[in-house]
């Protein structure tokens, strides 16, 4: 499975907004799932707060663990509408320091994982 960092939207200015940004981000990582790669979704840290509402996590913390885990992802996906949310810029700049390939779209992004795929599997026959 390629490990897949998938980037969006997730703060806004209403909580609404914040919701759907969690809802388009799971639905998304959901997919990807579905399609064979191994995502790593930002959104399911909305869990932390929720079933730890008494603890004191900041902003920081989860911007922190998020980039953790795009130094090991080998491919990065950025959700439509995203590019110019704080949090995506910053995983952009990492992602290119670190070669990792960046795509916006998932037909493109699908390609590429199946070529990935393709030979890594022929290096085995």
């Amino acid at each position: 499975m390629l490990r897949l960092y998938v980037a969006g939207a997730y703060s806004a200015n209403n909580t609404l907004d914040v919701l759907k940004n969690i809802g388009r981000g799971r639905k998304a990582c959901a997919e990807f799932f579905s399609l064979g790669f191994a995502p790593f979704c930002p959104w399911h840290d909305m869990d932390f707060i929720i079933m730890n509402p008494d603890h004191n996590f900041n902003i920081q913390q989860f911007r922190d663990y998020c980039l953790e885990y795009l130094t090991v992802s080998q491919v990065m996906f950025i959700l439509p509408d995203s590019q110019d949310h704080e949090g995506v810029q910053d995983e952009i700049k990492l992602a290119k320091k670190l070669k990792i390939p960046i795509f916006e779209d998932k037909a493109n992004l699908i390609k590429y994982k199946n070529i990935i795929d393709s030979n890594y599997f022929s290096a085995y026959k």
